[in-house]
Formats: C-alpha cells, sequence, structure tokens
C-alpha cells in the first residue's frame, strides 16, 4: 500500500548538518519514494543552506502562522529528487532561520534563546504548509524535539478555539515519531506553554507537556504521537529501564511500550562503499582485499605515522569527542592501551578535557597515535578504508553509523554491548569463524581494554580474520531494508 508521507526533520543532508538525523533525514525519503509512497519532506531554511548550488526555487509566498499570540510570515521554496520523485519543502521564516548555528548561538555556545518560539514556529508552518499545498498526508513523520509539537497539535484543542488541527483537512492522519537520541528534549520554561496556543486545559503537572515543572516538546511527542520508534531495538528497550537511559521519561515510554518499536538506519551505498568511493586511495571488494593495504598506508602518511616493517593493526575512531562516546574509558587506559603493538587514528571535536588529553598522548607516543581535531569527511572515508579496526566504547548510542560503515569497509568494529552496535554487531567467535566484530558487555575500561587485547591477538590468525572482515561486507543495512520496515510502522499507525 502506498502513502502520502509528510516528512519532518530540522536537518537534511546536503543541506544543513549537525548529527546522524540528518543522514537519516536525507536518505529515508528517497527510498519511501522509490518504494512508491508520495513524500514530501520539511525543513527549516536556515541561513548556511546554499540555494544557488541546490537549485532551490520559490515556491508559495506570505503565508502566516501565530506564535506567541503574533502572526509570523513564511514563505515556501522547494526542490524536486528527479530520481524518486520525492519533493524537499523549504520554510523560510527570516526572523527565526536566517542566523548562524542551527541550534545554538556559535558565540555563546549556548541554545538560541528562542528556540522555544523557532520551532512552535516551524511546526505549525509545517501544517499550514500542508493545506496551502493540498497535500492531506496519510503519515506526518517527525523527527526528535524540533518537530514534537506537530502529534500534540493533532490531538489537542486550540486556544482560540477558532481551528483545531486534529479535525477537518488533518481527520484520518496519523503520525509518526522517530527519537534519535533521548539525552536532546525540547525543554523550555512553564511561560512556553502559553506560546504554543494549545488551550490551557492540557497544562497540569504530569500532563502531556509538563516535564518537573517545564514544558518538553519531546514529551509532547511521545504522549501524542499515534507510534513511536527508536533507531535500534535495543535502545527501544533501554530507554524504558532506566534514567540512566530514559533521561526521566522512561515512565511515559513504558506507558506507550505496545506502540514503542525500533528500527535500525540504514547507510547509503551510494555514499559508503569501497568499490566504488572516490574518497579513498584505492578501491577494493570482498573477494579482492589487496587494495585496503594501499589505503592503510596512505592513512599512516596522511598521518605522519611511521611505516612499520612488522604487520600491526591500525584502530581508527571517528567521533564526538565526549563522555557518551567512551572518551573516560579510552582515558583510563590509554597508556595501557599504547603498551601494545598498534597504532591509532583519531578524528573528531567536542569536549576540550578530552582535546587536552589527545594532545598529551600524541606529545607522549607520535609513533603510535595521530589526531584530528576539525572533522574532514574525505579523512573520515580515509580512516573507514585504512583502519584495521574501529573503535566505539560508547557509554549509550541509540544507533550509530560508523560501525555499519566499517563492516562494508571490511575495518572489524569494537563496541560496547548497547542501543544499535549490540543490534548490529555479533561477537567474534575464532573457533567457529563466525562473528563480525568485538563486543564487550560493561561500560568498564579494562573491559574495553581487554577486548582490543583479544582483537590484536586474532588478527595475528590472518585466515580467521579474513574470515571476520567477509562475514562482516556481507552484511547489508541499506535503506531499502529500513524503509520496508518504516512502511509497517505506518501500517500500524493508520490501523489505529
Amino acid at each position: 500500500m502506498s502513502y502520502r508521507i509528510a516528512y519532518i526533520s530540522p536537518e537534511i543532508v546536503p543541506f544543513a548538518k549537525t548529527g546522524g538525523l540528518a543522514d537519516v533525514a536525507g536518505a529515508l525519503p528517497l527510498a519511501l519514494a522509490e518504494m512508491g509512497h508520495k513524500v514530501k519532506v520539511f525543513m527549516p531554511l536556515y541561513k548556511q543552506v546554499d540555494i544557488g548550488k541546490f537549485g532551490i526555487l520559490a515556491h508559495k509566498t506570505s503565508l502566516k502562522v501565530s506564535v506567541a499570540g503574533r502572526n509570523e510570515s513564511f514563505d515556501l521554496l522547494n526542490l524536486s529528487d528527479q530520481d524518486s520523485g520525492c519533493e524537499f519543502i523549504f520554510i523560510r521564516m527570516d526572523k527565526y532561520f536566517d542566523r548562524d548555528g542551527l541550534y545554538v548561538d556559535p558565540e555563546t555556545t549556548k541554545d538560541w534563546a528562542d528556540n522555544d518560539e523557532r520551532f512552535i514556529a516551524f511546526s505549525k508552518a509545517v501544517l499550514e504548509s500542508l493545506k496551502v499545498l493540498e497535500f492531506k498526508p496519510d503519515i506526518i513523520h517527525c523527527n526528535d524535539w524540533q518537530s514534537g509539537l506537530i502529534p500534540a497539535y493533532l490531538k489537542c484543542s486550540d486556544s482560540s478555539n477558532k481551528s483545531d488541527y486534529g479535525t477537518g483537512f488533518f481527520a484520518g492522519t496519523k503520525t509518526v515519531l522517530t527519537i534519535h537520541n533521548l539525552a536532546y528534549q525540547g525543554l523550555f520554561p512553564e511561560t512556553t506553554f502559553a506560546k504554543l496556543g494549545i488551550d490551557a486545559s492540557h497544562w497540569y503537572p504530569a500532563s502531556g507537556f509538563e516535564y518537573y515543572g517545564k514544558v518538553s516538546f519531546l514529551k509532547a511527542a511521545i504522549v501524542h504521537a499515534d507510534i513511536i520508534n527508536t533507531v535500534s531495538e535495543k535502545y527501544a528497550e533501554e530507554i524504558q529501564s532506566s534514567n540512566e537511559y530514559g533521561y526521566g521519561l522512561e515512565g511515559v515510554l513504558k506507558d506507550r511500550a505496545a506502540d514503542l518499536f525500533g528500527v535500525i538506519n540504514g547507510i547509503d551505498y551510494k555514499i559508503w562503499d569501497p568499490a566504488t568511493d572516490e574518497l579513498i586511495k584505492a578501491n577494493y571488494k570482498p573477494e579482492k582485499l589487496d587494495n585496503k593495504t594501499k589505503n592503510k598506508n596512505e592513512l599512516r602518511r596522511r598521518s605522519k605515522l611511521p611505516m612499520s616493517r612488522r604487520d600491526i593493526p591500525l584502530i581508527g575512531m571517528i567521533s564526538r569527542l565526549a563522555d557518551q562516546k567512551g572518551f573516560d574509558l579510552f582515558e583510563q587506559v590509554a597508556d595501557q592501551l599504547f603498551e601494545m603493538d598498534i597504532q591509532m587514528v583519531i578524528l573528531g571535536n567536542g569536549d576540550g578535557k578530552y582535546h587536552v588529553m589527545l594532545s598529551e598522548l600524541i606529545e607522549k607516543y607520535p609513533k603510535k597515535l595521530a589526531v584530528n581535531l576539525a572533522f574532514n569527511n574525505e579523512l573520515a572515508h580515509l580512516i573507514e578504508a585504512g583502519s584495521d579496526m574501529f573503535l566505539m566504547p560508547s557509554r549509550y548510542e541509540p544507533c550509530g553509523l560508523n560501525q555499519l560503515y566499517s563492516l562494508k569497509y571490511g575495518t572489524v568494529p569494537i563496541v560496547r554491548e548497547t542501543g544499535g552496535l549490540a543490534d548490529t554487531i555479533t561477537n567474534c567467535n575464532p573457533a567457529k569463524g563466525t562473528g563480525t566484530g568485538f563486543v564487550f558487555k560493561n561500560y568498564n575500561a579494562i573491559e574495553m581494554l581487554n577486548t582490543v587485547r583479544f582483537a590484536v591477538e586474532v588478527y595475528k590468525n590472518k585466515k580467521i580474520w579474513l574470515q571476520l572482515i567477509q562475514n562482516g561486507m556481507a552484511q547489508d543495512f541499506s535503506w531499502g531494508n529500513s524503509a520496508k520496515k518504516y512502511q509497517e510502522l505506518y501500517d500500524k499507525a493508520k490501523a489505529k
């Protein structure tokens, strides 16, 4: 069955990106359109979006929405993907989006003070745009807190009693919410509720909007969406289990357990495939892996790591430098790690304390460690192609993408058993020749260290290592598979 789908995201590759959500929003709608669904994708027109480069065209002008009791104007621009038929709609509201930084003021490094109004405006503009475009969706697919008010607007009465999105044009429209990272909830002062334009009867302790005295856009989405999913089955379980994963919303999520599912993200093999990747030194395939060594040597050359006559493993990391990503574990055992006969390349930036830590480690181990603290897409591809192993010791990981890239590039993942890492990587059993990587269970530095030691030992047996590489490269995490699972969620939503 084909659906009319409005896909809503605050960021989309290649137009604007701060994290993995943008990658998903740039790929899943295209896969859905290729399956025969009619898809329109909505995003704010940020200052950084290059209209000329992408050929984005003016579409509708002089539209209005009410925000905090004021009428705010907006325009629509659009771009059609010729291959899939998917249409991208950009909401232009210069008052709110013509500024540097998607969610954070780059000068203060703090969230924009009017983020509540910005995404109230965006959510309402999406709904008004659908009416103006006469596109009555079967499904509105929302992502994270920035579009979390949309399910609430469809279910809750309006304070003016002049309009109710849940009836009329949107009667029968169902909503699906994807939570990419529960740590980001869209929390605002109680005074924000009056700005929403929703009747005051919906504001009370423990209501669908109230979170410890604040307004939570994400809680509003969780309570009011017809179907909820996270980006892995394991993470869907974890966020119901404890405050560590649920960030205070675990009870609300448990109440919605019957409507909460996990769907692993896909990856775009047109971009991430060592057989065709133009950003790496030499292309290679599972049946002919010789050129992987050329990428390893190129990575060492660029990283100024010495070429060893011995065949020692090169470990890659591409990550935000943060506790969540396991850098506190790394710090605890760094000296023991570099006692091993290994080399390591790290790409990423983040917490200043880890910038300092890594700088000190480079001084101490210049022949074993190279670090690039500014993100570089070309280097990211080369790290995936040139590394022997890829380390992801995350405290929590809703899905993760780099372990999926690593599998495709024959780079064996070393991961902690959490979220999407647990769902996508199976532990190596050298005796049986099974597994796709190395997995440690507890968030513990010594356990991580011992798992790396085990991987380094297995690496010495080239027959087993080749089998491990080929097991990984045979995995299929294409978006087509994920899109089919999202269609099943849409079926569930429509049946409610």
